[in-house]
């Protein structure tokens, strides 16, 4: 029983921590009462490694069309 305690009130601060994050430092605000810990937060992210979000949609299939539709995935045979 206090394992489930303590890993739900850990699950809590991570979500409150990511509330927080999304509500100021990532929209370039400071917390109101606390901005070393936006400063603090700001670093973090900026230290952790990112996706590129071009790199990250070259592979997206465009809405209405699967990626069976696209021409590298269709058979049909090659015309020289």
């Amino acid at each position: 029983m206090p394992a489930i305690l303590i890993a739900m009130i850990l699950i809590l601060v991570i979500a409150a921590i990511v509330v927080v994050y999304v509500a100021y430092p990532h929209r370039g605000k400071d917390l109101p009462g606390a901005p070393w810990l936006s400063d603090a937060m700001s670093r973090g992210v900026d230290a952790l490694p990112t996706v590129d979000p071009v790199v990250a949609d070259a592979g997206r299939v465009p809405a209405g069309e699967t990626a069976v539709d696209r021409p590298e995935h269709r058979d049909v045979p090659a015309t020289h």
